[in-house]
C-alpha cells in the first residue's frame, strides 16, 4: 500500500481567533478521527498538504501522519476524509482525515484509468466512458490507487462492463457487474471491413447506467468534498 507522509502537530486551541492565527503562520487547521477512536486537533503545514493533493491529482491516496508529541513522534494511517475552503481566496482553511484500520475493509471510489490504443477507434469508431471510477470493498492492503481498463483489442459495437474487470483475490467489486465502462460506437456512416454499415454499436454506446448498485456492509469513505 502506498502512502504519501504529512508531518502533524498537536493543536490545543479551538474557534476561530486561534485558528486565523495558525493560518496567518502557514498552518491549516486539522481533525483526525476514526471508527471508535477519539477525534485529535492538529495542525499540519499548508504547503505541504497542497503538495500531497497536486501529487494525488485527485485520486485521494493514503496519507501517513506523522504526529510531533511535544518530541514523541507516532504514525497514523489515514485518507483525507473533507476540505473546507475559503470562498474568495480558495486558501484551504480546514481538512478533515480519517484514520484507517488495516485489518478492517475499507470501502472507496477507485478512478478507472482507460489505456491502450483500441482498433476499433483506429478503424474510425469513437470511445466513449460511461463510468470513471468503481467502488471496491478491501483491506487497505490491497486496495489499488487506480483500476486500469486496456481497450487495446476492443473492436467497434465492443463494451466492456463492470463484470470484466480482473482485479485481485480479496477484492469485492460493489457495483453491479452490467454497468458499462466503455464503449467503442460507430460514428454516423461508419462501415465494415466488408463495406457495410455497422449495426448495434450506437445502440450499445447510448446504453444507460440505471443500474442498481450494491451496498456496502464496511465503513464506507467517499472522497473529500471541498467548500
Amino acid at each position: 500500500m502506498e502512502s504519501l507522509e504529512l508531518r502533524a502537530n498537536i493543536r490545543t486551541e479551538s474557534g476561530k481567533g486561534p485558528a486565523r492565527r495558525l493560518r496567518a503562520e502557514g498552518l491549516v487547521p486539522a481533525v483526525l478521527y476514526g471508527s471508535g477512536s477519539e477525534s485529535t486537533m492538529l495542525t499540519v503545514n499548508a504547503a505541504d498538504l497542497i503538495q500531497i493533493i497536486r501529487a494525488e491529482k485527485g485520486e485521494s491516496g493514503f496519507i501517513k501522519i506523522v504526529i510531533d508529541e511535544g518530541g514523541k513522534k507516532s504514525e497514523r494511517i489515514s485518507v483525507l476524509k473533507e476540505l473546507q475552503t475559503n470562498t474568495v481566496t480558495k486558501k484551504i482553511v480546514h481538512a478533515d482525515f480519517y484514520e484507517i484500520r488495516m485489518d478492517r475493509k475499507l470501502t472507496r471510489d477507485v478512478p478507472i484509468h482507460i489505456v491502450g490504443s483500441s482498433i476499433g477507434v483506429d478503424k474510425g469508431g469513437e470511445l466513449k466512458q460511461f463510468k470513471r471510477d468503481v467502488k471496491l470493498s478491501c483491506v487497505p492492503g490491497l486496495m489499488p490507487r487506480h483500476v486500469d481498463v486496456d481497450v487495446t483489442e476492443m473492436l467497434i459495437g465492443d463494451t466492456v462492463r463492470v463484470g470484466d474487470l480482473k482485479l485481485a483475490d480479496g477484492i469485492d467489486v460493489l457495483d453491479a457487474g452490467n454497468m458499462s465502462i466503455v464503449t467503442v460506437g460507430a460514428k454516423r456512416g461508419t462501415v465494415s471491413e466488408e463495406g457495410v454499415p455497422v449495426e448495434g454499436a450506437e445502440e450499445a454506446a447510448k446504453e444507460p447506467e440505471l443500474v442498481g448498485k450494491k451496498g456496502a456492509k464496511e465503513e464506507d469513505y467517499s472522497p473529500p468534498r471541498c467548500h
